[in-house]
């Protein structure tokens, strides 16, 4: 069970690569995919072996509103037994 907070995802048909959130980003989460999508573009992708912090400075200086960020809801600490 991973313990994290915060879920970033990223919208590429909003994203243009331009690479403000990757500057934004303290953390290291996100980073430009050297691949090219279908139209060329490199855009932001996320990092899964590094944590979100949900300071959400990504989603602010993002101009195209191409990131989200979301609460993990937490597990209940106890499961029923049976």
């Amino acid at each position: 069970m991973s313990d994290k907070r915060f879920e970033v995802t990223i919208l590429p048909r909003y994203c243009k690569g331009c690479g403000l959130c990757v500057e934004a980003c303290g953390e290291g989460k996100l980073y430009i995919d050297p691949r090219p999508d279908m139209e060329g573009l490199l855009n932001a992708a996320v990092r899964d072996d590094v944590d979100c912090t949900g300071c959400l400075k990504c989603a602010t200086i993002c101009p195209d509103a191409a990131i989200e960020v979301y609460r993990v809801a937490e597990m209940a600490s106890s499961v029923a037994s049976e």
